[in-house]
């Protein structure tokens, strides 16, 4: 298939389907444990305000981690 093209889940063989779950259970789990961090933290605890942290959060695998990384102070 030519780069960019796109498969449909029919078109999946067993290990792909297996692979799209993995990586959307991945996903929601660091959305999810970044939010809840977010929520436990107090603002003092952030670095910058949380609301952009939460927005960041949104984006694909690349907002949690950033925000492990980055965001919060030791």
């Amino acid at each position: 298939m030519a780069a960019g093209s796109k498969v449909r889940w029919s078109e999946l063989g067993t290990a792909g389907r297996i692979a799209v779950v993995l990586a959307a259970v991945l996903q929601f789990g660091l959305l999810g444990a970044a939010w809840a961090d977010l929520a436990r933290r107090a603002p003092s605890e952030v670095n910058g305000p949380r609301w952009v942290w939460a927005l960041a959060s949104l984006v694909n695998f690349a907002g949690p981690i950033t925000y492990f990384a980055r965001g919060r102070r030791r």
